[in-house]
């Protein structure tokens, strides 16, 4: 995943800054991986009838209400997708479809090291995270707030990284 750019800064940095480094690949990598289910998820919402997606969460929650009928998951569950409208089911479907390409075609960016990249990142990181407040602000969700966490721990190693990038390009090139 290392950009011609970060090779240099494994052999010449301080252990400190490898660290760094290597939290910001893992970062890429988990935030690649997430991007890529909530790409997929959203496709999967935008071409599944509502009716199909209601009969699966039946058929899984099913026996977990018979054994306990106050299971709190399989309830929530069950109830969330018995008020799954056409238009909610579309815009969540969306929602994930552009949250989680513009996260992959970022994470895509970031990982060739272009270093333009990575401002254009953090601002698209915080864009997210206002949007996902006001969306909080309108029905608080757990997943919001996640999302939302994911997101603000996501900027840091970008950031990070960033600055290391800019020292590394103002620096000349050592001989040997």
């Amino acid at each position: 995943m290392s950009s011609p750019i970060a090779a240099r800064t494994e052999r010449t940095a301080s252990p400190r800054r490898r660290l760094i480094h290597r939290l910001f690949e893992a970062s890429l990598l988990f935030k690649g991986l997430f991007a890529g289910f909530e790409t997929l998820a959203g496709l999967t919402l935008l071409v599944t009838p509502g009716a199909a997606i209601l009969e699966l969460l039946d058929r899984v929650t099913a026996p977990e209400l018979a054994q306990d009928p106050r299971d709190l998951l399989a309830r929530t569950l069950l109830d969330a997708s018995q008020k799954l409208s056409i238009e909610t089911q579309h815009f969540y479907a969306l929602y994930l479809l552009t949250h989680g390409g513009v996260k992959l075609v970022m994470v895509l960016l970031l990982a060739r090291g272009m270093h333009w990249a990575y401002p254009v990142a953090m601002g698209v990181l915080a864009l997210f995270i206002a949007y996902q407040i006001h969306l909080f602000a309108l029905a608080p969700s757990a997943t919001l707030v996640a999302l939302s966490l994911f997101d603000v721990a996501m900027i840091w190693p970008v950031h990070a990284e960033w600055r290391g990038a800019r020292a590394r390009i103002a620096q000349p090139p050592t001989q040997g």
